[in-house]
């Protein structure tokens, strides 16, 4: 008698289990999370037999499984892989210099943000290069996937094309084709007939993951799979599919800016957090080799209240951004406080501070601030630019349109120290800067030629050099 499937509950955050639903996940305490889905018969079996096996007597553990050898990590052999280079110089980048064959990478973003575009363009390249690609399409045709190529202009004629969403049969294919890389496009159109359940529910899309990544290690084949994300800017599906493959990527980029930024979040044969920059044209996704450049390129020539500029550490490359800051009388009833690109509650903290220790308080003004280019400033070190950008605004007098500002601020006002403070300055003497403003503690001992640097202890130091009392 067959044994018959029944319902459970999976979270789609931590993937546990739950025989009903209910509003919260007991594991992990997250709302909302938990969706159903048909449990595997081959479970309650396997709790059968272990069971008779006990009953047997048997009580050794593992029994029934199969005794390896163990080498020690010395005796382990074998020669490295050369990573696949594409020639798009930011992704390799972003990869930690190219490809890993055997790896798995989940290329994650908002719908339209450039996803597809990129891969595709990468198989093109990789294709031009002698490394075989199957681009395997789950949401278009094989001839909407040509048409997309054609319009960019990318030279993806040699590029095979798989429209299927049925694992087994990509899984044979690819064994049969056996491509140096291999792009699934997307994770949440991919199904197993081994599972009951739409694709895209957590259970299809953990197994379909883990099949596909046994497929890689197995083959040495290089598998790129595309991730929704969800509302809240995760990846869609359980929080599992990130623990199983190599490398996690995410595309990020406001929709009404041309470029976009790809993000290295978790990476086993590289750096994480190192990010590409990329810019949106016609011909596809465009490399940028001078972000900073970019980004301070449409920073307004005429001295402007509220404008500060500071450098960021993206893993092992300086970025310079600019922060623009305004504070204005509200209109209506309790002041707005909107921070883009910038941690709303470090603003709040930000603005207690400058109240406190500063003297300048923005009880009843509106405060908006805008990191320019869709970046996100995740590192303190960007404190120091936000408070000179709204103490300008504050005083309505411009920042030296030459000066950078680089600190983290205290909750006592002071400014403290930061690291890799040379790299940030060369870089900063490269822009064009002449002036910056660290903390005292890290004026280093060996400056740039061209940049003045100033060390100040504290805020309302820093605010008297700047505007006089």
């Amino acid at each position: 008698m067959a044994v018959k499937a029944k319902s459970v509950y999976r979270c789609t955050e931590c993937g546990a289990e739950s025989l009903k639903w209910q509003g919260r996940c007991d594991t992990c305490g997250e709302g909302n999370t938990l969706v159903e889905e048909m449990a595997a018969p081959k479970a309650s079996a396997s709790k059968a037999a272990g069971a008779q096996r006990r009953r047997a007597g048997a009580t050794a553990f593992g029994d029934g499984g199969q005794v390896l050898d163990t080498p020690r990590l010395r005796e382990v052999v074998g020669a490295e892989e050369h990573r696949l280079t594409t020639g798009i110089a930011e992704f390799d980048f972003v990869l930690g210099g190219g490809v890993v064959p055997g790896s798995m990478v989940l290329v994650g973003g908002e719908p339209g943000i450039g996803k597809s575009t990129i891969l595709l363009q990468v198989a093109a390249q990789l294709e031009g290069r002698g490394h075989g690609c199957l681009y395997v399409s789950g949401e278009e045709s094989p001839l909407q996937v040509k048409l997309r190529a054609d319009r960019l202009g990318a030279s993806a004629g040699d590029v095979s094309l798989l429209g299927e969403t049925n694992l087994e049969t990509i899984l044979a294919t690819a064994a049969e084709a056996r491509p140096k890389v291999m792009v699934v496009d997307s994770i949440q159109t991919i199904f197993t007939g081994d599972l009951e359940g739409a694709p895209g529910n957590v259970g299809q899309v953990r197994e379909c993951a883990a099949r596909l990544m046994r497929f890689a290690k197995e083959s040495g084949t290089a598998v790129f799979v595309v991730g929704h994300v969800t509302k809240g800017g995760g990846i869609a599906g359980p929080k599992t599919l990130e623990h199983i493959v190599d490398t996690v990527l995410y595309f990020e980029g406001e929709g009404s800016a041309d470029h976009r930024v790809l993000r290295a979040t978790k990476n086993r044969f590289g750096s994480v957090d190192e990010i590409g920059v990329f810019r949106m044209t016609v011909q596809g996704l465009e490399a940028v080799e001078n972000p900073s450049a970019l980004f301070l390129g449409e920073r307004s020539e005429a001295p402007t209240s509220g404008s500060a500029v500071t450098c960021l550490m993206e893993g092992s490359r300086p970025m310079l951004l600019e922060v623009q800051g305004l504070a204005a009388k509200a209109g209506f009833g309790t002041p707005q406080r909107v921070s883009t690109g910038y941690d709303g509650r470090r603003l709040a903290l930000l603005l207690a501070v400058l109240d406190k220790r500063a003297g300048l308080s923005f009880a009843q003004l509106d405060v908006f601030l805008n990191v320019v280019g869709g970046v996100r400033v995740q590192e303190p070190a960007g404190d120091l630019a936000v408070a000179a950008a709204l103490a300008s605004s504050f005083y309505d007098k411009p920042l030296p349109a030459d000066a950078i500002f680089l600190g983290e601020v205290g909750l006592g006002g002071e400014i403290r120290g930061i690291s890799q403070v040379e790299r940030r300055l060369l870089e900063a003497e490269k822009m064009g800067m002449r002036r910056a403003f660290v903390s005292q503690r890290s004026v280093p001992k060996r400056l740039p030629k061209q940049l003045k640097v100033e060390g100040v202890p504290d805020l309302a130091a820093l605010f008297r050099a700047l505007f006089r009392g």
